[in-house]
């Protein structure tokens, strides 16, 4: 299959909080906003609590967190298929740090990524663990941003298969 060399994605982002009354005061006003993506059901979000947004719903921060590890899923999984790797179980547990620089100006400093793999058998654990290394430099969101994201995998082996 070719990859594209440019692709473009776009989206529809709607502030529902003007519904609740203008922005007046910083404490005043609702954070609650809903994205669109064509043909694809609506996200609603806010921002982080820490930001006087709704804890209930999803905000900017925890979305690239989201980005970071479903990219290197896809691209771990995408590996290990063309190498006849039969991965049985993914799940990941995302953290990232958000700190003040000296600028003033608040930016995430680090995401680690702590997937955990389960493989049918482990004939090729050793390569398994090592395609998380060339998932991450293959994920197109880690190469999108300026700040380092790690990875520490767990690879097991299912027992129930093995």
């Amino acid at each position: 299959m070719a990859i594209k060399p440019e692709h473009h994605y776009s989206a529809t982002l709607t502030w529902t909080g003007a519904s609740a009354g203008p922005t007046r005061t910083y404490q005043g006003y609702s954070r609650e906003w809903r994205m669109v993506f064509e043909g694809k059901a609506p996200m609603h979000g806010s921002a982080d609590p820490t930001f006087r947004g709704d804890p209930k719903l999803h905000n900017p921060e925890e979305l690239l967190l989201a980005a970071l590890a479903s990219c290197h899923m896809l691209s771990y999984l995408a590996l290990c298929s063309l190498k006849g790797i039969p991965v049985t179980s993914y799940i990941d547990r995302a953290e990232g740090t958000m700190k003040r620089g000296a600028d003033g100006k608040t930016r995430f400093t680090s995401v680690t990524l702590h997937p955990m793999v389960t493989l049918a058998d482990g004939g090729k654990l050793d390569q398994a663990i090592a395609l998380h290394h060339a998932a991450h430099d293959e994920c197109y969101i880690a190469n999108s941003v300026n700040f380092p994201v790690e990875t520490a995998p767990t690879v097991t082996v299912d027992s129930a298969t093995a």
